[in-house]
């Protein structure tokens, strides 16, 4: 055993001094975080849609929508609202763009809407927001129908039962807001979301770990081809001590990685990758799984370029295929079902049900997943190696 932590330890020197792992290990990673979050993450982030209200009213009805279904909207930080002096200003704003649609309240407004003619409430929307100025007509027509509700209601009453003009006053008054113009609810996804930063910082974290990992088991080839392999297997020291040592180099170089990146991107970028403890489980798991197919991929390669080659190819396609450049599963069919043959896909899942409030038994089944990769290939990996160094 004290072999195993002496050939990790001179391997961890040796990475210490290489700067190209220093490279591959943090600082592409953040590099690459920081450029993605750059040119995408504004995309990732919605911002409310901008209003105008011209209330030329001042009624109850009109009350009701300003200061009830825009206030409730405005509240839950969907949309914003200014205040226009009268409907010339309001269309002005957007037409500029200024804003992404106006609400106009002609005068009378409260009045029309209890009168069989009817009211009209009008909306202006920009033409450079087009998403915006479509839902600010789905709410100003919910309104609407729900007006059309009242009147309904009154005329009911009306035909049972005669009713004096401050009864109808009254009871309009009190529809009126009572009615819930627009209902909000929230519901879970069955899938959680990162957000942008956190789905960017994890992906090339991830991403490039299979790359950092590569330094420890690697290094079995070289150690082959320079001829210091044998020289190891002829003193006191066991195979199976070299092949862990060499493992724990990868496992200790890619947690080493890992944490760095997880720490950087919290407290640079604001990224949030939920529970430490959690967050802790599911890097080693991932960790371990990238080790066991860093190790499979060595056990199959004679020369160290091939090995790289190999390492590069099949990381790329698994980051791909597990969605660290774009959520690929989100696709649904066989891309979701195809992404799950990526640890890389596992890791960001287990990340995402963080991302919804969950602990360590939220990220259980990735972490499951994580390990049935590193079992399965280090597996293969030890005794293909274990029998290649055999004398």
């Amino acid at each position: 055993m004290r072999s195993t932590f002496r050939i990790a330890g001179k391997d961890l020197r040796e990475r210490l001094r290489d700067r190209s792992a220093l490279m591959i290990a943090v600082v592409l990673p953040l590099a690459l975080t920081f450029v993605y979050n750059l040119v995408f993450g504004s995309a990732g982030q919605p911002r409310a849609f901008r209003y105008a209200v011209a209330d030329l009213d001042r009624g109850s009805i009109a009350q009701a929508f300003v200061g009830g279904a825009l206030h409730e909207l405005t509240a839950r930080g969907i949309i914003t609202v200014r205040t226009a002096p009268d409907d010339a200003a309001a269309t002005r704003l957007a037409q500029q763009g200024t804003v992404d649609a106006a609400f106009i309240i002609p005068a009378g407004f409260s009045a029309a809407a209890m009168s069989p003619g009817g009211a009209a409430l009008s909306v202006v929307g920009s033409a450079d927001s087009p998403t915006g100025a479509a839902v600010a007509r789905a709410i100003a027509q919910s309104y609407t129908e729900n007006l059309n509700t009242i009147r309904i209601s009154i005329a009911v009453s009306q035909a049972g039962a005669a009713l004096t003009p401050q009864q109808i006053a009254v009871l309009s008054e009190q529809v009126a807001h009572a009615a819930a113009p627009l209902a909000l609810r929230d519901a879970s996804a069955s899938r959680k979301i990162l957000d942008s930063k956190t789905y960017f910082a994890a992906g090339m974290a991830v991403f490039f770990l299979f790359f950092t990992v590569q330094f420890g088991v690697a290094s079995l080839i070289d150690e082959r081809a320079n001829g210091t392999l044998n020289r190891l297997l002829s003193m006191p020291v066991r195979a199976g001590e070299i092949l862990a040592g060499k493992l724990l180099t990868s496992v200790l170089v890619g947690l080493v990685s890992m944490t760095v990146l997880t720490t950087a991107t919290s407290l640079v970028m604001g990224a949030h990758w939920g529970d430490p403890a959690a967050v802790a489980l599911l890097v080693l798991a991932g960790v371990l799984a990238a080790t066991g197919l860093t190790a499979l991929v060595c056990s199959l390669a004679r020369t160290a370029e091939q090995a790289g080659s190999w390492q590069a190819v099949l990381a790329t396609l698994l980051g791909l295929l597990g969605g660290v450049f774009f959520p690929i599963a989100q696709m649904g069919g066989f891309a979701a079902a195809a992404s799950k043959l990526s640890p890389h896909s596992w890791f960001l899942r287990g990340l995402g049900e963080l991302a919804g409030g969950g602990g360590i038994a939220a990220v259980l089944p990735a972490v499951a997943a994580l390990l049935t990769f590193a079992v399965v290939t280090g597996g293969i990996a030890t005794v293909r190696i274990g029998r290649a160094m055999r004398p």
